[in-house]
């Protein structure tokens, strides 16, 4: 059976067809654009989830949404690939960042969002909201110096989920080359053929 994704564009749902790529799952794209003005999802969405909000994948009849839900309910249909490594320290450290890229660095990014688009004091606001996103990112940095991946010294899930916070940081939230590991991270990660798939399939992305 064919797995269905309700892809936005310029989302968090990317990242639903890399990991798809990565796993070899068969998949098919139902492309949405966001609202030109307000840059919110379509209303046809909410067909799909009362919550109207993407990713969502639907799969032989379950329907599944949340991008962290959708990653464990993927690595789990293909029996644990790309999920926790061996060892308890690493299983942790995947545990962790799959988690934290939704849970405490999203939130602040989003934040940085919503300030931009404020006038006036939007801009102060920022700059003053900055700090606290550079707490996040220079912990980001320490993390990757010390290995290749988030999870060890293997690719795994929690570097999909890791993604789209990090390329939004870049493209809008002071990440640049004066965090070469971060930055070196990215590259690798754009440079993967199942990232460059995933790519061809969603069509534009504005953080890549």
């Amino acid at each position: 059976m064919t797995i269905i994704v309700h892809h936005l564009e310029n989302s968090r749902s990317q990242r639903v067809l890399w990991l798809l790529q990565e796993l070899g799952l068969p998949y098919e794209v139902k492309r949405y654009e966001r609202n030109k003005v307000t840059m919110l999802a379509p209303p046809e969405l909410k067909q799909v989830h009362p919550l109207g909000k993407s990713p969502v994948i639907e799969d032989d009849g379950t329907v599944v949404a949340e991008t962290g839900a959708i990653v464990e309910y993927l690595v789990e249909k293909v029996d644990g690939r790309l999920g926790p490594p061996p060892g308890r320290e690493d299983g942790l450290r995947y545990r962790f960042w799959l988690h934290y890229a939704e849970a405490s660095l999203m939130p602040v990014l989003f934040t940085k969002l919503v300030l931009s688009r404020v006038p006036l004091l939007g801009t102060l606001a920022q700059k003053r909201f900055q700090p606290m996103i550079d707490v996040h990112l220079d912990y980001v940095e320490l993390e990757l110096t010390t290995r290749p991946w988030f999870a060890g010294e293997q690719f795994s899930a929690a570097d999909v989920m890791m993604s789209f916070p990090l390329e939004a940081a870049r493209a809008r939230a002071g990440l640049d080359t004066s965090r070469p590991a971060t930055i070196a991270w990215l590259d690798k990660v754009h440079a993967r053929p199942a990232y460059e798939r995933a790519l061809e399939r969603g069509g534009p992305y504005a953080y890549a």
